[in-house]
């Protein structure tokens, strides 16, 4: 018995819509996109250039060319391999695979992978630089900024006056 594949009765007329996105030979997808959906990722081609301030409530990946401020709060930006920044960034995490010159504070880290290259200051807690990224400039790695209120009061010995007293009497002691 043969099977044969019956035409249907109707032709589409407008041109038909490939059954499979065409094979790309695109590099391993990194940690950051598996975990992360696509739906929260932002991307700007690498033929995309904006001059001004950049704000969002997303993780962002820049391909293209960006010149001023970026400001993503609790987000992470990543600057692809050709991206070029010449903007001071202020984000949750910043990985640095492009050209960056400006300064990043980062709430959790800075990285700079091997194809990346940085010229600016740092403020974060970790920083990572792998083996052939580049970065001149300095680096404050205190963690967030202490509060008197959140710092605890050392317990005095002695009141001020006795400790001047107590510092008179042993200046006294080794003069005689």
């Amino acid at each position: 018995m043969a099977w044969i594949r019956q035409k249907p009765e109707t032709e589409p007329s407008g041109p038909t819509q490939p059954s499979a996105a065409p094979v790309r030979n695109e590099p391993a997808r990194t940690a950051y996109r598996e975990t992360t959906p696509m739906s929260q990722i932002v991307n700007i081609g690498k033929s995309v250039e904006i001059k001004g301030e950049l704000t969002g409530n997303e993780d962002l990946t820049i391909e293209g060319k960006v010149e001023g401020k970026i400001v993503l709060k609790d987000h992470t930006l990543r600057i692809g391999t050709n991206g070029q920044i010449k903007a001071d960034i202020e984000a949750k995490e910043v990985v640095v695979a492009g050209e960056l010159y400006g300064n990043v504070t980062a709430e959790t880290k800075v990285e700079i992978s091997d194809s990346g290259s940085m010229e600016g200051d740092i403020k974060a807690p970790r920083l990572v630089l792998a083996d052939g990224g580049r970065f001149k400039g300095g680096v404050d790695m205190a963690p967030k900024e202490v509060t008197p209120a959140s710092v605890p009061i050392a317990h005095p010995t002695a009141p001020k006056k006795e400790a001047t007293k107590d510092m008179a009497s042993v200046g006294e002691n080794r003069t005689n």
